[in-house]
């Protein structure tokens, strides 16, 4: 019987590129991370990638006929078709990168790759929270706010990519600038950036007791993860920032379902690090603000495959490149949701 073979999935970040060596059920064997170099436009990074499969091949006396092929997610604007990648200002590319034509070349295997949120909601979908049902939304809250749309069992691109952008939903008209030129978006709101946003701008309101006010008052860092943890103990100033930030985040969920009408929305990311206690803030107004019918067929969900997410969906991309009769049923769809429509 001949060897099944195996995948690889990259996640490529601002800091970090994830790796990892799967099976076709998307188990994980391997994993592996590198720094990301964005010096010199970043000209080092595709190269990096290169030779850190190749090393890792060669340390796992592997080859690439060991492999369907490579998956990858990535910021920026992805043209499936070519294979290339735009406007990842992250990574320092102020031009068009050819990814694929340089990842096949450098590493003899298939390459496909798609926008990183897109395969962390893959990823969720496949071996996560969204137990491989057909349709199912992702949000992710972390510098920024990303999502993913799974619909009839097809991730939704929209006609140039930008389908599934959550964090470019208004949720207070004329409300804070977004780097996208917008006010009001999401992405300023319960990103980890806009909950320190919120509560420096109530903190300066604030006259009563609460040690968020002092930290703010001192000119002490904020973050997100002590705005959730200062809300846990009680402090009623965090809990105003946290209620702020559930009820911007319940409304976005709540205008996302009412159109789609998931099985689930799995909410993921850093800032969703801060649990039950955030899904609580966020269910109290979806439960106000969705169409009865969603309320009661739609599911919130906390993410479950943390930093394995990015790797296990991109992996799933390089399924097209199996033949069916090697797969499992619910790898089949998985490829059916991660190939894109023709």
């Amino acid at each position: 019987m001949a060897k099944k073979k195996k995948l690889i999935g990259v996640d490529l970040g601002g800091t970090t590129i994830k790796f990892a060596i799967l099976t076709l059920d998307g188990d994980v064997q391997q994993k592996w991370s590198v720094p990301t170099n964005i010096l010199d436009e970043g000209s080092h990074i595709i190269p990096d990638i290169v030779q850190s499969i190749n090393h890792h091949l060669d340390l796992y006396k592997m080859s690439a006929n060991d492999f369907a092929g490579i998956g990858m997610g990535t910021p920026g604007t992805v043209d499936l078709a070519n294979g290339t990648v735009t406007a990842a200002y992250n990574l320092n590319w102020k031009t068009t990168q050819n990814a694929k034509e340089q990842i096949e070349a450098g590493t003899h295997m298939k390459f496909a790759l798609d926008n990183d949120a897109n395969v962390a909601a893959l990823g969720e979908r496949w071996k996560g929270a969204g137990n491989n049902e057909p349709d199912v939304d992702f949000i992710t809250l972390g510098t920024g706010v990303g999502g993913g749309i799974i619909a009839s069992g097809r991730l939704q691109h929209g006609v140039n990519g930008a389908g599934g952008e959550v964090g470019h939903v208004t949720v207070q008209p004329g409300g804070y600038l977004c780097t996208c030129g917008k006010h009001g978006c999401l992405e300023t709101y319960a990103s980890a950036t806009g909950v320190v946003h919120l509560a420096h701008d109530f903190a300066e309101e604030y006259s009563g007791n609460s040690k968020l006010k002092k930290m703010v008052d001192n000119g002490d860092e904020i973050t997100s993860k002590i705005v959730f943890d200062l809300a846990k103990q009680g402090d009623f100033l965090a809990n105003e920032v946290t209620n702020k930030v559930g009820q911007y985040l319940g409304l976005a969920v709540a205008n996302m379902a009412n159109v789609l009408n998931p099985s689930y929305v799995v909410i993921g990311g850093g800032v969703s690090a801060a649990g039950q206690f955030l899904l609580d803030l966020v269910d109290k107004t979806f439960q106000q603000e969705a169409f009865s019918t969603v309320r009661a067929s739609t599911t919130l969900k906390l993410a479950k495959l943390g930093n394995d997410a990015g790797v296990i969906g991109a992996s799933s991309l390089a399924l097209r490149f199996v033949d069916g009769a090697d797969l499992s049923e619910a790898a089949k769809v998985a490829n059916v949701a991660a190939t894109v429509a023709e």
